[in-house]
């Protein structure tokens, strides 16, 4: 099953677009995402819906599917159509209740990846992460969310991100997934964006081309050197015997801490096999396979 903390791309295909979700699941994302809600068109919602269950019937524990927010005409039956379909698991957009959600998971059966796109749902953040077995992760929707609080800079969602990846580690779960970068035409700024996620405590990007596949692969993979250095401090645990904290042979103070960070970059080079390589993509040049930029999603 593609998991949280583990999927680098979580690529978004419309559900009603048959053709791209062939391709997508074809091509080189590490996970991809149904969209049943912003990037389908309301008379295309049951066409969307069935495709996404033939498809999670097809290719079981590769698919997640993003269904439309609780309380529009489609969440009921999104969520029944769902049931015993093999999807590895469930985006829920615009989560805010904590007893909503977690009757969603006892309905389904099936991993949540909750969304939080709202003023109300990134105060319920703790909540919602602790408030099921089933939650596999809580990440941002930050059009959304933005627009919400009337933000106009993104960069001044530096404190609700925080407060999302605090709530997520909290509950033990992974890092969160970051949003969508929009602008298909700049690549270098995806990979500047998500380095900048990265280092504040994200795990992996929501992406909406093939072509933004590649730069997100080689942010959120474990460089060579960083997994060498990391190697080399736990090799260095034997020298440390039975101590606490030491001074390594290059001079770096380490202690607990800094042994389990190493830990996390060794066994997370082990699962992704290595250090970064080309994911280019046959269709990186095709029409997008999620939203249209500036099309609110997450």
């Amino acid at each position: 099953m593609t998991t949280i903390g583990l999927a680098r791309s979580w690529l978004y295909v419309p559900g009603h677009r048959a053709d791209l979700v062939g391709k997508a699941l074809d091509g080189p994302a590490d996970a991809v995402v149904l969209d049943l809600e912003d990037a389908v068109p309301p008379a295309h919602k049951d066409q969307a819906r069935d495709v996404a269950v033939r498809t999670c019937r097809s290719r079981p524990d590769r698919v997640w599917v993003r269904i439309n927010g609780a309380g529009t005409a489609w969440s009921e039956a999104d969520a029944a159509a769902l049931i015993g379909s093999g999807a590895a698991g469930i985006r829920v957009p615009k989560a805010e209740s904590p007893s909503a959600v977690a009757d969603l998971a006892e309905r389904t059966g099936l991993a949540l990846h909750l969304l939080i796109e709202s003023a109300r749902g990134l105060r319920a953040a703790f909540e919602l992460a602790e408030c099921h077995p089933l939650i596999a992760g809580v990440s941002p929707g930050e059009t959304d969310l933005a627009a919400d609080l009337r933000i106009r800079d993104r960069r001044e969602l530096a404190w609700a991100r925080a407060r999302i990846v605090a709530a997520n580690r909290a509950a033990g779960l992974p890092s969160p997934v970051a949003s969508v970068w929009t602008d298909l035409s700049d690549t270098t700024g995806l990979a500047e964006d998500s380095a900048a996620l990265r280092d504040a405590g994200f795990f992996g990007r929501s992406v909406i081309h093939p072509g933004q596949i590649d730069p997100v692969h080689r942010t959120f993979t474990p460089d060579r050197d960083e997994v060498e250095r990391a190697r080399a401090l736990l090799d260095a645990l034997d020298v440390a015997g039975d101590s606490a904290a030491w001074v390594d042979d290059r001079g770096r103070f380490v202690d607990p801490a800094v042994v389990a960070g190493a830990r996390w970059v060794t066994e997370l080079a082990d699962a992704l096999g290595g250090s970064p390589t080309s994911t280019t993509s046959p269709h990186d040049h095709d029409e997008p396979a999620g939203a249209r930029p500036g099309r609110s999603t997450s």
